[in-house]
């Protein structure tokens, strides 16, 4: 059995990989903002198998809130042995491209709230000496693009801090997972034309899961993602800017 904290529980990915990790047996402590909804998810979680399911309704933007929620998780868990931080919103790139106050309220959701997390566990988990951090990014994040970068950069940022923190924590036996998925099918995307490149957040779920159970350090979801996204970062900048991307 693992205990597993889940931040932003309530998302589509989030809630997928839970159902996946009550069905194991583990005990999960699911953080979100919508209380109701924090219930309802507990209850289908219990009936999934969970060995136990406790929640707290957090809104991470209130930085100063979460050293409690990590000691009340540590309190209902007895000792965490990972954390997955999925929480986030999908940017609208025209209407941040017109106001500062926008765009940094993004970049506060999106990266610096989730750095802010991060550094409390990885001090947690490396004073243990063991555990895994795991933390939803994006593709958007490998190279800016017209169509959403203030996105792309917040992922960008939080994608280079787990890079930092991978090369700290290997040292403590630390496991820091990055996790890069495409597109989602989830009701954050719904206004959004599918394609082939999409996948459900089951399917997701079940790379994630996948990937924090490896220990693998960048992980992308699928994993065609991968070579698709080396192709993007090596077109020369002369060429990449005639792109509508």
């Amino acid at each position: 059995m693992t205990t597993i904290v889940i931040i932003g529980a309530t998302s589509a990915i989030a809630q997928a990989a839970a159902r996946r990790f009550a069905q194991r047996g583990d005990s999960l402590f699911l953080v979100g903002r919508g209380a109701a909804r924090l219930q309802v998810m507990a209850q289908d979680l219990r009936a999934r198998g969970a060995a136990q399911v406790q929640t707290l309704t957090m809104d991470a933007n209130d930085f100063s809130s979460h050293a409690a929620m990590l000691r009340q998780a540590e309190d209902a868990l007895d000792t965490i042995d990972t954390v997955l931080i999925c929480h986030g919103t999908l940017s609208d790139q025209a209407a941040c491209a017109q106001s500062v106050e926008l765009t940094l309220a993004e970049l506060r959701t999106n990266a610096l709230s989730v750095i802010a997390l991060l550094t409390l566990f990885a001090n947690y988990f490396e004073a243990r000496r063991v555990g895994t951090i795991a933390v939803i990014s994006s593709v958007a994040g490998e190279r800016g693009r017209q169509s959403n970068y203030v996105y792309g950069s917040a992922k960008a940022m939080v994608t280079t801090f787990m890079s930092g923190l991978r090369q700290r924590l290997s040292k403590s036996g630390v496991a820091v997972v990055t996790i890069k998925p495409g597109f989602v099918d989830t009701p954050m995307t719904g206004s959004f034309r599918k394609n082939a490149l999409w996948i459900s957040a089951d399917d997701a779920a079940a790379h994630i899961v996948a990937a924090i159970q490896r220990g693998t350090a960048v992980a992308y979801v699928p994993g065609f993602w991968r070579p698709i996204m080396w192709a993007i970062r090596a077109l020369p900048d002369v060429v990449f800017r005639r792109l509508a991307l």
